[in-house]
């Protein structure tokens, strides 16, 4: 998954609809174990049991939630984190071809140098955030 947004966001909305599944079981659960009309101490007793069950996968229901939740929010961030990468790989593509147009007319600077020299990370790879050129 390593930062495929949409491999992310369907995870998102993957945990979300299992949540709404195990939410709905519980709620069925309960309802079944209602409408039997049986009566007496084991009906009570498998009552209880049941609604303790059904609180076990609401419990669980809202873990899902909150998966789904704390995924979507690392989501934005992956996000914005890609946004800043494009940026700068952009950026730095536009700077040495600019400095590569200046070195044909034998204006090149030492940025220009540099510039030049330079030898990108792989596209969209982290080391983006840190590498350092003149201008970028």
């Amino acid at each position: 998954m390593d930062g495929d947004t949409d491999q992310l966001r369907r995870r998102v909305d993957q945990l979300r609809e299992q949540g709404v599944d195990v939410r709905t079981l519980a709620d069925q659960l309960v309802a079944r174990t209602e409408s039997l009309g049986w009566t007496g101490r084991a009906a009570e007793s498998m009552r209880l049991r049941i609604h303790e069950r059904a609180t076990r996968l609401r419990d669980a229901a809202a873990e899902h939630e909150v998966a789904a939740e704390t995924l979507r929010r690392h989501l934005l961030q992956v996000s914005g984190v890609r946004e800043s990468i494009a940026r700068r790989q952009s950026r730095a593509a536009s700077l040495v071809a600019d400095a590569r147009s200046r070195a044909t007319q034998e204006q090149a600077l030492e940025d220009d140098r540099v510039l030049i020299a330079f030898t990108p990370p792989p596209s969209g790879h982290r080391d983006w955030l840190t590498i350092e050129l003149p201008g970028l």
